[in-house]
Order: structure tokens, then sequence, then C-alpha cells
């Protein structure tokens, strides 16, 4: 019999956990960098300028590592949800087994139909058909992430269904798809996943000025990557901010777990309206030991006025509480990295309204291109606390209120999970460690600069242009 808060509930929570983490490296970068690529390509139709298209034709290659990192690891998570998680997918399957089903018709197989066509085409159909199966892979990929997070929105925030014999059975599709957690998760989500890719793009760009390697082709792209983050970080800050007053209506436990925040009301009957800064959370205790706090911020973040009630731990049993270390430090660290990253927007904007965006010019500001590299790898962190912010924030239910943790994971003997644990952690390492090989190689070879455009007469005289993305060794002419 499976216990709460025992051994093989942490294994299987741990386990899945480093799974989740490890496949969402791969595939919210590919879901913006999707969409980055036709515009990429639809600039080179649009303009005739050959740079978009060495640009494109460079950043296919990263992607495709990403796309093929993300299709191995996500192999491994569906087959986690069922052996890891068992009777929750039993239970979930009238609603989880139609909303995957979804998924797989309106994105995989859709998104299945154009990659080949995208990666492959190339001199081998129109230049439109090309550009239409891109923006039909960054379609099908968006279509996937909305499909997850309808499913993961639900396990959130429950709505349309009925528990009945063990069994989720749906009442209202349309008030189980649509649930209130979805309609600012996805969007929240999908804007990450954009903020991500220019960033990812970003930080390539500044890595190859820095080095002086074709430093005016990456200053080229580093222009609208700058102004189109100067639109996405702030909005994507001012949807965070939407979507913690929902998980603060919907799931108060999370949203106290977030912010460490104990007690409703004050000893004198006045709302605690404080915000913690940083905290040293005792849930078996229901307080803070040591805190420091502003006060009002509370309030004003979740309810938007002077001195509104938010809903603290001491509302519930301390069997419904998360964990607050977590979640209250993952939450900081993902909105300071979001703070930082439109800082770096805003940085990179002034300095192109001052006249400095030239490759020689931005060599002069090498402390902005060390940060913009070093800013590649913070949004990749976010998206790991923030995941971490609203799973276990949400425990210990796997359905929020509707169904414990430990009544969804297998019957599994600690042996068996770790048995299992070991082997996902070395096939996930496996893949992580072959794609940064990948991509290692691929950043120093660099984009390909000499071979004839697709279309052009030189490309018809060699063949039509259909050489596809290679791995080789550089030699020194091609790494200058």
């Amino acid at each position: 019999m499976i216990l709460e808060n025992t051994l093989p509930i942490l294994l299987s929570r741990l386990d899945f956990a480093f799974i989740t983490s490890m496949h969402i490296l791969w595939t919210p970068v590919t879901i913006g960098m999707s969409w980055l690529l036709f515009f990429l390509e639809w600039a080179w139709l649009r303009s005739g300028n050959e740079k978009w298209y060495r640009l494109q034709r460079f950043f296919e290659k990263l992607f495709i590592v990403n796309f093929g990192a993300g299709v191995a690891t996500g192999v491994t998570m569906e087959m986690a949800f069922g052996i890891l998680y068992g009777p929750f997918s039993q239970a979930v399957g009238p609603f989880f087994g139609n909303i995957l089903g979804f998924e797989t018709i309106t994105a995989f197989m859709y998104e299945a139909g154009f990659i080949g066509l995208m990666i492959f085409g190339w001199g081998k159909i129109g230049k439109g058909m090309h550009l239409f199966s891109t923006f039909n892979v960054a379609l099908s990929s968006s279509l996937s992430a909305m499909w997850i997070l309808v499913a993961n929105g639900w396990m959130q925030s429950p709505t349309g269904v009925v528990l009945k014999n063990g069994l989720f059975q749906v009442t209202n599709w349309w008030t189980a798809i649509f649930n209130p957690n979805f309609d600012i998760g996805f969007p929240h989500m999908w804007i990450a996943t954009l903020e991500l890719a220019l960033f990812f793009f970003a930080a390539v760009s500044a890595w190859f000025i820095l080095k002086n390697r074709h430093a005016d082709l990456f200053t080229t792209l580093l222009k609208p990557t700058l102004l189109a983050l100067i639109v996405i970080t702030p909005l994507q800050i001012f949807i965070g901010d939407e979507l913690g007053r929902e998980v603060a209506a919907d799931q108060p436990t999370s949203l106290a777990a977030m912010e460490g925040h104990f007690h409703t009301y004050l000893a004198n009957g006045k709302p605690d309206t404080s915000w913690n800064l940083i905290a040293i959370p005792d849930v078996a205790a229901g307080k803070n030991l040591f805190s420091i706090q502003i006060p009002h911020v509370l309030s004003l973040l979740e309810t938007h006025t002077w001195n509104g009630v938010v809903t603290g731990m001491d509302h519930f049993p301390v069997k419904d509480r998360p964990n607050v270390w977590v979640p209250f430090y993952a939450f900081r660290i993902m909105v300071t990295i979001g703070f930082f990253l439109f800082f770096m927007a805003l940085w990179g904007n002034l300095l192109r309204l001052r006249g400095e965006f030239t490759a020689d010019r931005l060599r002069r500001h090498p402390n902005f291109l060390r940060l913009m590299v070093f800013s590649g790898f913070l949004p990749y962190l976010a998206v790991w606390t923030g995941w971490w912010t609203r799973e276990i924030g949400r425990q210990p239910w796997v359905v929020y209120d509707l169904m414990r943790t430990w009544q969804g994971v297998s019957h599994m003997s600690v042996s068996a999970e770790s048995l299992w644990f070991a082997g996902y952690i070395v096939f996930e390492l496996m893949v992580w460690g072959g794609a940064w090989y990948f991509f290692s190689r691929i950043i120093q070879k660099g984009p390909d600069v000499d071979s004839p455009v697709v279309g052009s007469p030189e490309a018809t005289a060699s063949g039509g242009g259909l050489a596809q993305p290679s791995f080789a060794k550089p030699t020194l002419e091609k790494t200058r």
C-alpha cells in the first residue's frame, strides 16, 4: 500500500521532475525558434538580402538539434506517465486521452507533414512553398504547446469534470479545455518560448561579434532581435502578473507558497499585506523564521489594492500545504531573471538609438556583449524555475483539490523506482551531451557564406544548391 509522504512518493516525484526538466530544455526554444526561422526566411524573400538567407540556414541547423533532442526526451516523458503514474493515467484517461489525441492529430502529424519539407526541401520545392512549410512547422509546434497547457492547466484548475468510479468523466468539454489556468498559463508559456528563442539568437550573435567572426552578419540580426525583445520582455512581465492573480483566486495554497505568506490576518485583525523579499519558511510551524518584508506590496500585486486580503497558509490544514522553499525561491529567481532580461533589452536598444550598432562600435561595449551571451542561458533557468513553481506549488495534489499525488503514483518498490530513475538519468544526460556536442560543432563552424543561395543561377549550375546541414569539421578559412 502506498502512503503519503513516503520514499516511493518522493522518488516518483523526483524522477518525473528530472524527466520534465530535461525535456523542457529543448521544446520551448524549438517552438520560439520555428517562428523566428519563418521571419528570417520571409525577410529574405521580401528584401532579397542574402544575409537573412545565411542566418536562416545557420540557425536552422541549431533548430534541428533542438528538435531531435525534444523528440527523444518527449518519448521518455510519455513512458514515465504510464510507468510512474499509472493510477493517475488511468483516472484522467477520459480527458487526457482525448487531449493528447488532439495534440497528435493537430500538432505531431501536422508538423510531421511539413518539417521534412522545411529541412530537406531547399531547392526542391518553390520558395513560396518552402516558406509555407516553415510557417506550418511554427504553427503546429505552437498548437502542441497549446494542448499540453490545456492538460496541465486543467491539473491546476480542474473544471468541466466529475470524479466518478475512479475516473474523471467530462461533463463540459468547453469548460474543461478552456479552464481558468489555461487562459493565462498558455499565453505566459508561449511568450516565454519567443523570449527564450530571441535571447538564444541574441546570445549567439553577441558571441560572434565578440569573436569578430561574421560580425557584420550577426550585427544585422541583433538589431531586430533587440527591437522584438523591447516588446516581448515587458509583455511577459505583465502576463506573469495576471497569471499570479489567477493562481491567487483558484489555487490559493500555491500562491501562499510562492509568497511565503502564512498569515491572512495580523494579530490586530488587519490583513497581512506585506511582501516577503526573502524569508526562511517553516511550514510545520506555520511561519517564517526570518523575513525581510515590504508593506502593502503583496496586496498591490495580487489584489491591486492597498489593503486587500490575500489568503495565507493558515486557512488550510497542514496536510494540504505545499513545500514552501522551492516555490518561494524558484518564483523569485524567475521574476528576477524576467526584470534583468527587460534591462538587457533596454540597454541594447539604447545603444542602437545612440548609433552604436555597427560591429566595430559594439566591440567597444564588451560588457554588454558578454552579458548578452550570459543572458542566453537565463531564460532556460527562468523556464525551469517557473515550471517548478507551477508544479511543486500544486502539491500535495496531482489534480488540484481532487486527486492527491500519492493516489496517482504507481505501486512500485523503491528498488524498481531507483532503477528507472537511474536509467532515465543516463538516457537524458546522453541526449544532453550529444546535443551540446553538435551545438559546439555548428557554432565552431559558423554560418556558410560561400555556397550558392538557393534559386540563384550559381545554385542552379551547381545542382540546385541542395547542400543540407553538415556537422563536419570546419576548415580554418571557414571559421574566420
